[in-house]
């Protein structure tokens, strides 16, 4: 992958409905230029399918993260163990056999037994668990003025949208018996309340770039706003990044690069920056994605 394909991604990871023109805009490329990208993106395994779910804040779940050495020595009974527990939904395998295991929780209620599961599964004896921040970064004033309400055709799109999100209004319409107008009003409602999750199930460990997770330490006096200026300095080869309610200036940066060299000077600018005290790369080799309470509650 190129930068224009990791930019690709994460425009298609925040809304896989977005269109081809739109896409092409915000990328300066023709339509055709994108449609071939992703096309090869798909062809290579790195996209393998356009996903549609509830909303993380629509379903009241706590996304927690759960990270650490392992001692298993067969990562397929891992994968298998965490796969069938019914609330983690990825797995990345880092260097050192460091696992990084994300979990959709009901309530915290759940989260000890899960994270005792997890710890017996993973064969991790010292699990971190970071609680990671709200899903929706809005004010709570305009938190509070969000509708919520589902309807029963509500969760029948998004139901008809999981295994393909940019399938066509009009086919979704005559499958559900409605009208593409109604199809759309209700899409759009579910957008803008951050009712619906529209996104894509990524491989990038499929390609032959460099995935990496910088544990970052901010210093004690950084500023507040100093993730949000990093990510956005070193985007794309920052991508995202997760904080945690419970474990205070500790911060994991996913990173891409194209060559070692780049990991490398990477790490560097990350050390020379004001607000950070200290940084650590674990490249990951791979990942997987699996099914979820929240991908049933639709249907």
């Amino acid at each position: 992958m190129d930068k224009t394909d990791v930019i690709l991604s994460m425009l298609l990871l925040s809304n896989s409905r977005r269109s081809y023109r739109e896409l092409a805009d915000t990328l300066n490329l023709s339509v055709t230029a994108v449609h071939n990208r992703i096309q090869s993106l798909v062809e290579a395994g790195i996209i393998r399918k356009f996903t549609a779910k509830l909303n993380v804040f629509a379903a009241n779940a706590l996304h927690v993260l759960i990270f650490g050495n392992s001692k298993a020595t067969q990562l397929s009974e891992v994968r298998a163990k965490l796969e069938k527990q019914g609330s983690v939904y990825w797995l990345a395998v880092g260097g050192g056999n460091y696992l990084y295991i994300g979990v959709y929780l009901r309530n915290v209620a759940e989260l000890e037994s899960v994270v005792n599961y997890v710890k017996d599964a993973a064969e991790m004896p010292e699990p971190i668990v970071g609680i990671t921040s709200a899903p929706v970064n809005l004010p709570i004033a305009a938190l509070e003025k969000i509708d919520k309400r589902l309807y029963k055709l509500d969760y029948e799109i998004i139901a008809a949208l999981k295994n393909d999100s940019r399938r066509a209004t009009s086919d979704i319409a005559e499958e559900l018996g409605v009208s593409a107008k109604t199809v759309r009003r209700r899409l759009n409602h579910m957008i803008k309340n951050y009712l619906i999750e529209l996104s894509i199930d990524w491989y990038p460990d499929e390609s032959n770039d460099i995935m990496s997770v910088f544990h970052v330490r901010l210093k004690p006096d950084a500023d507040k706003n100093a993730v949000d200026a990093l990510t956005k300095k070193y985007f794309p080869n920052v991508m995202f990044c997760w904080g945690f309610s419970n474990i205070p200036d500790t911060y994991l940066f996913f990173v891409w690069t194209g060559t070692t060299k780049e990991l490398r000077e990477m790490r560097e600018r990350f050390e020379a920056e004001a607000a950070i005290q200290s940084a650590a790369p674990n490249v990951i080799f791979t990942g997987y994605i699996f099914s979820t309470w929240r991908d049933q509650i639709p249907q």
